[in-house]
């Protein structure tokens, strides 16, 4: 049961309160009020609202400071304003300040709800948009049909435009670098550059050199000046993984860039200013290894100006079987195999398994299972939990060469219709050749054709 839409009612005079909510809640609207301008910042900060109705004149904050307010929000509602009779001009003024629409007191209910209707079709309407948006913004880099991840795109096309800081968080392999990547590719810095740096890959002093630069001579091996990642990111974004594996010295020398936009490289006394847009991405709760000592306070709230988590599998059953199909289509091109569909077993198959390395373990069980399976279909007993596929690691290169192989084989003998001679020399090998990789892959190499 979805729950009430909810409005925010604002006006100083408790009679004209009592008149409007006992409108709107016989509209099935849920409505909180408030006296003034300043108590309303108060209540939609605690619970906001998509709607707000309010007076213009009122003691202390006035209604227009609060449309101005409101409208500056990231998630701004949509403003009714109230007008006394003969005030067109106010309302005039409040429309181009940004509210949504006006009615005059004193007011006729029909009239009212006329106003208050149109507002919440509005809202409607842009709470769709921005679905649909949020949703193409992720698809983009990222495959789903849960609306755990909906919800996810809605925050993604939201704050991609906005250049602030963004802090994704998440279980290994649930695909925190694609919400990344989604986030730049629709964000203002889109043509710029775009950097990765994976923090726990490097030795403390390695990662303050790789990520702010070094003198020539800094430290052994240091034979030329580098100006570090920030600065190839300079005018563009940088997303740094696994943040919560950063050393102590270069969580400091982060946070001088958050705050100052400064970096200094290893070996240097000068600073120099960069403008950079940080991603930080962590399989870690940061908040309890800052209680732990183990990560800088004042760095863990510079990054989580905006934090996006990004659920683990286990809590979207509903994305394993479109990504399953994905994964198939990729693979099977990949190895050459015909085209393979996720039926009705594939789909319980996969349905049984908790999935604890989350997307990317699905990946590598699909890519196994395609690359192992015989050409007469899948092989169930390939999948994690049946036995043969408990091994949810990618594949061993020497495999996925294998399989790539035997897929090239197979596409041959189809575009030769079975005849080996024409599939041989479609392949550039002699026929014994293709006698001995069709006996190696099981595909009926002491046949005659």
């Amino acid at each position: 049961m979805t729950s009430p839409v909810r409005v925010l009612v604002v006006d100083d005079d408790p009679g004209v309160r009592y008149t409007l909510r006992e409108i709107l809640e016989s509209q099935g609207l849920a409505v909180d009020e408030a006296a003034d301008g300043a108590d309303a910042l108060a209540r939609f900060e605690a619970r906001p609202a998509p709607l707000v109705l309010t007076d213009l004149r009122m003691p202390g904050l006035d209604g227009m400071e609060l449309l101005r307010r409101l409208a500056a929000r990231s998630a701004p509602p949509r403003v009714v304003v109230i007008t006394a009779h003969g005030s067109e001009r106010q309302a005039v003024e409040a429309m181009k300040a940004g509210a949504h629409d006006y009615f005059k007191k004193p007011f006729e209910t029909e009239e009212l709800l006329a106003v208050v209707r149109r507002a919440l079709e509005a809202v409607r309407l842009g709470e769709e948009n921005e679905r649909l948006a949020g949703e193409l913004t992720l698809a983009r880099t990222m495959v789903f049909a849960s609306d755990a991840m909906r919800r996810l795109a809605v925050l993604v096309a939201r704050v991609a435009p906005r250049d602030v800081t963004v802090l994704v968080s998440g279980e290994s392999g649930t695909g925190k670098e694609r919400v990344a990547e989604a986030i730049v590719q629709a964000s203002r810095r889109a043509d710029r550059p775009f950097v990765r740096f994976n923090c726990a890959a490097l030795t403390a002093e390695l990662a303050e050199a790789e990520l702010f630069g070094h003198a020539r001579g800094a430290f052994t091996g240091a034979t030329r000046s580098r100006p570090g990642l920030f600065g190839e990111a300079d005018g563009g974004t940088i997303l740094l993984d696994e943040v919560g594996e950063l050393a102590p010295g270069a969580q400091a020398k982060l946070l001088r860039v958050l705050q100052e936009g400064e970096v200094r490289a290893v070996g240097e006394e000068r600073t120099r200013r960069v403008d950079v847009r940080v991603l930080a991405a962590t399989h870690r709760e940061l908040a309890e290894e800052v209680r732990a000592g183990r990560f800088r306070e004042d760095l863990f709230y510079r990054l989580d100006v905006v934090h996006l988590r990004v659920p683990p599998l286990r809590e979207r059953p509903e994305d394993v079987p479109v990504l399953a199909r994905h994964f198939l289509a990729r693979f099977a091109e990949r190895f050459g195999v015909a085209s393979l569909h996720t039926d009705d077993a594939l789909v319980h198959g996969l349905a049984g398994h908790p999935w604890p390395g989350n997307v990317r373990e699905l990946e590598h069980a699909i890519e196994r299972l395609v690359a192992l399976s015989p050409p007469e279909g899948l092989d169930l007993a390939l999948l994690p939990g049946a036995g043969a596929g408990d091994d949810r690691g990618p594949l061993p290169l020497r495999e996925r060469v294998q399989a790539y192989e035997r897929g090239l084989v197979l596409e041959a003998l189809r575009g030769a219709r079975g005849n080996r001679s024409e599939a041989a020399r479609r392949l550039g090998v002699s026929r014994v050749t293709l006698h001995d990789k069709l006996r190696r892959y099981g595909l009926g190499g002491d046949d005659e054709a």
